[in-house]
């Protein structure tokens, strides 16, 4: 059943765009350099109601960021005709989704990752055709969920998270799932450009668990925040 997307998701792209100031300008990456990578910010209909976010646990095994909480996505390639080109791929690759259910709505503006120079495109898409999901390289991913909105947007759900380098971000808790760094600080500017983010008790801090501390693009978002862009 093909569904049309909601229009918080227009308002949120089209509010990110003329945004001048705010996340995406405090991680903005230099003019040149940088290794090209795509996330697929993915929304859908949940089949409780509203809308739901395609989220990842990174494979345990994996050298970096291991069983961290992801967008599907990876490197650019140089078969890849654009950005979201590579999302669309990563994301059949990770989670089994067809490119051609997908509506890509937006590239939003980079995000540059210094410690390992990485420029991510976030790619906003629409999920306008759902199927299960699928964990196709199981050396990649561990699994993969639908998260509710109506879930991660609970007060209850949300909380700053603290890191030993003196970094504090937005997080989110769902099914077992502790969301951070990179991840959460792009779904929360998402949804807080969408006009849908539900006032939250900010001051409620929950230190970084101890399996999120190796490096990693998570952790490289805290050491970017901590070297003066933030």
């Amino acid at each position: 059943m093909t569904l049309g997307r909601p229009s918080w998701i227009d308002r949120a792209r089209d509010a990110i765009a003329a945004a001048d100031r705010g996340y995406f300008e405090t991680f903005a990456p230099p003019p040149e350099g940088g290794r090209r990578s795509s996330v697929m910010i993915l929304f859908g209909p949940s089949p409780a109601g509203g809308e739901d976010v395609v989220l990842t646990e990174r494979a345990h095994t994996l050298r970096t960021q291991p069983g961290d909480i992801s967008f599907p996505g990876g490197k650019r390639e140089p078969s890849d005709p654009s950005n979201a080109a590579a999302a669309l791929r990563e994301t059949q690759e990770e989670v089994g989704i067809d490119p051609a259910t997908i509506e890509v709505v937006a590239e939003l503006p980079d995000i540059y990752l210094s410690p390992r120079q990485f420029v991510v495109t976030p790619v906003l898409g629409w999920w306008r055709d759902p199927s299960p999901l699928d964990t196709v390289d199981p050396t990649e991913v561990h699994r993969a969920v639908r998260a509710p909105l109506a879930e991660l947007l609970d007060p209850a759900a949300r909380f700053t998270v603290s890191h030993p380098s003196g970094y504090r971000g937005p997080g989110f808790e769902f099914d077992g799932l502790f969301v951070w760094g990179f991840t959460a600080g792009l779904l929360s500017a998402v949804l807080d450009f969408g006009g849908l983010t539900v006032p939250w008790d900010r001051s409620v801090e929950r230190p970084l668990p101890d399996r999120y501390r190796p490096g990693g693009s998570q952790d490289a978002l805290t050491r970017t925040a901590t070297e003066g862009r933030a």
